[in-house]
Order: structure tokens, then sequence, then C-alpha cells
């Protein structure tokens, strides 16, 4: 019975994704780039928004902004920022944290977090990972999202829909959160060097340059077995994404607004998932974006 109106449930969603894009959070993407033409360092993709972290620690954002999730005009010191169904959070270089956006599950309440080394944003939940370690939580957590007070030894964290995951320092991989389509049934992971969390799902990048995943596979977010010499993954709401040592980019998974349509891209060395909007770094410091553009979360060209 629960299964079914699990199902219900993730039918609805992809109804409005058709119809409104709906989106999973995203945890923020750290570029090697920034200059001063092309100032951009850090970026995250929300359901209809997209952020940059700027060299100069400000923040720029585009894209829906109906619950304010782009009013990020005044943040400074910025070196990390994450994005969320409708908000966005921001992590200062002193270790402090700010959020911007809709608040109605209290996924903003971070004023009080302090040494915080990384951020990751679900659909109503925030996640942050201290210097010691541990993770804090806040948030939506009917289903046990933001139960990680018990984590130790964590180096980093995604969040998804409604699931939390967190990378060990020995590779091993923890995962809190719904799990009716068994997208936290990572215990057997090793050698995992990264994370990331979509609807449904979620992605361990290994040591190796492999990929695996777990969790809904309907429209083959999770086939994701051949890919070879991948150096990121990002998730978005029903697809994957993965960078290549040749700056080469692959995807898999849900494609209608031609979000996995990065075959031709190229020098590409970081790239973050929307709900169905794909965005890329290339190495001349440019911006690549590909996808829904109702909102305008894909007009980076400035």
């Amino acid at each position: 019975m629960r299964k079914s109106l699990y199902l219900t449930r993730v039918s609805i969603f992809l109804v409005a994704v058709a119809l409104i894009v709906g989106m999973i959070g995203c945890a923020q993407v750290p570029s090697p780039l920034g200059s001063p033409e092309y100032p951009i360092v850090h970026v995250a993709c929300g359901e209809q928004h997209t952020v940059g972290v700027k060299i100069d620690g400000t923040v720029v954002a585009v894209g829906s902004d109906y619950y304010y999730q782009c009013s990020v005009d005044g943040w400074t010191n910025i070196i990390g920022v994450a994005a969320g169904h409708f908000h966005t959070v921001g992590l200062k270089a002193d270790g402090t944290v700010i959020a911007a956006g809709y608040n109605i599950n209290n996924q903003r309440e971070v004023r009080s977090w302090r040494d915080i080394v990384q951020v990751a944003a679900g659909s109503s939940h925030t996640v942050g990972v201290k210097t010691d370690g541990t993770v804090v939580a806040t948030g939506w957590n009917s289903a046990g999202q933001c139960d990680v007070g018990g984590w130790s030894g964590i180096t980093k964290v995604a969040a998804g829909y409604g699931h939390t995951v967190g990378v060990k320092t020995d590779g091993a991989v923890v995962a809190a959160g719904l799990n009716y389509d068994g997208q936290c049934d990572v215990g057997d992971w090793t050698d995992i060097i990264q994370v990331t969390a979509g609807y449904s799902h979620t992605v361990g990048l290994k040591s190796d340059g492999t990929v695996v995943a777990v969790g809904y596979d309907g429209f083959g977010q999770c086939d994701v077995d051949g890919w070879t010499d991948i150096t990121q993954v990002a998730a978005g709401s029903l697809h994957t994404v993965g960078v290549k040592s040749d700056g080469t980019v692959v995807a898999t998974g849900y494609d209608s607004y031609g979000q996995c349509d990065v075959g031709s891209w190229a020098d590409i060395v970081q790239v973050a998932a929307g709900s169905v909007h794909t965005v890329g770094f290339k190495s001349d410091g440019t911006i690549v974006a590909i996808g829904w553009n109702g909102a305008g979360q894909c007009d980076l060209d400035d």
C-alpha cells in the first residue's frame, strides 16, 4: 500500500515536471576557474534557478525568484553555494552559512551554524559538513532525512528530494531518509570520492573513475555502469551527468527538454544539474547551459 501511494506521488511529480518543471536540490560545484573576464567560480542549480559565486565572493542568480531564492545581491565572502527546491544556501569563508528563499520547513534556519566546510540543499532541507567531520541539518524531516546527528568522519554530503547521503573518509557511504526506491541502499559502496542525489536516485563516483547508482531508474538515470574516466558527477531530478577526463560530457535519463544533449560539449571541467537543465564550465572560463529555460535559468551568457 505504501509503495502504491509512493508510485502515485512519483507519477504526480512527473506530471508536474512536464507542466512546471519540478526540481531536486543540488550541492555546490567548486570550480578552479575564475578571472576578471570570467569571474564565476562555483555554481548550483535549483528548480528553476541557477546561482553562481564570483571570484570576489559575491553571488549572482538567474531564473525564478518567486520565493526570493535569487535574492542574493548583498551576499559577500561566499566560497560555495547550494540550491534547493525554492531556497539558496551560501557558505561563507568564515564557516558560517546564510540562506534565502522559501522557509516553510525551516530549511533556511542556518544562522547558528559554525565551522561549516560544505553545504548541500535538498528539496526542502539543508545539510552542512563541519570541520570535525560531523554533520548538521535543518528543514523538512518527515522521512528522517535530517537525522544525521550521529554521523562522523564525513567529508562530503549530497541532498535529494527526501534523502541525504554522506561520504566518509574511508570511501564508505551513509544515507538517511526516503528509501522507497532504494536510493539509500549505499551500504556496500566503497572507494567513493563524490556523491550526488536526484529526486529518488543516488550516484557515486569511485576513485577509479567509474560510477555507481541506486534508486529509481524509470528514465535510465541510473544507467551509468559503462561510464569510465569520470572526474565529476551531478544529478538532476531525473537525469545524471558526468564529466570525463578528456573534457567531454556524458548524460543519461529524462531528456524531454534536452538536458542530456551534452554530446557536443568539449573542454568541460565541471558540471551542475538542476531539475531539467544542465550547466557546464569550460576550461577557458566560459559557461554553457542546456535544457528548459522557461524561467531564464539558462541565461548565463553574461
